[in-house]
């Protein structure tokens, strides 16, 4: 892409150079040429992809907001420094994030007794929950079985249905349950 193109961005030599980025054009040619490049260089730092986007996207927004404000001689340089600052301003906002949620988390840690009853209730309300989602007959299975500890053959002559129907409806129930257990253990 040849810079002397466009007459609102002013480039010399071989690496981009603008000294004006007096129209909405400039900016969209300085930002096509540099997005990429940058957005590398801030996910190469932060290893999330929505950080990053963010972080180029605020220096864009201030590049256009402060355009008539600032004096810029060499874009290239105001660019990658703007992302550089940006980008370590985001890693102390997450130290700073880390260390909140330590000291609350270590507050709430004292009795690890009582943190162990309470993520075990959570979880058992959890489940509860779960259950109820469940389709009715198949709820109504379950709930024999596992609440009145019934034999399969028992809750079928109960319910007049095959036994293998039962079998079914518990496998689902459990296959369901195991599925919520996992996805909750995995946010503990």
């Amino acid at each position: 892409m040849q810079h002397e193109e466009n007459p609102n961005v002013r480039a010399t030599g071989e690496s981009p150079k603008w000294q004006v980025l007096d129209s909405e054009s400039a900016f969209r040619e300085v930002y096509a040429i540099f997005w990429k490049r940058l957005y590398a260089v801030a996910f190469s730092r932060l290893k999330d992809r929505q950080e990053a986007e963010d972080v180029v996207h605020d220096v864009f927004v201030s590049l256009w907001t402060n355009r008539n404000k600032v004096k810029i001689r060499l874009i290239e340089n105001y660019l990658f420094v703007a992302v550089k600052n940006r980008v370590l301003t985001q890693i102390r906002k997450r130290i700073s994030e880390r260390a909140y949620l330590q000291s609350v988390t270590g507050e709430l840690s004292v009795n690890p007794q009582l943190e162990a009853s309470l993520q075990g209730k959570w979880i058992l309300e959890k489940l509860q929950n779960e259950m109820e989602l469940l389709p009715d007959k198949c709820k109504q299975i379950f709930k024999y079985s596992r609440n009145d500890g019934l034999q399969v053959k028992q809750i079928a002559e109960r319910l007049e249905i095959s036994p293998k129907t039962v079998e079914n409806q518990l496998n689902k129930a459990l296959k369901r349950l195991r599925f919520a257990v996992s996805t909750l253990l995995n946010t503990l």
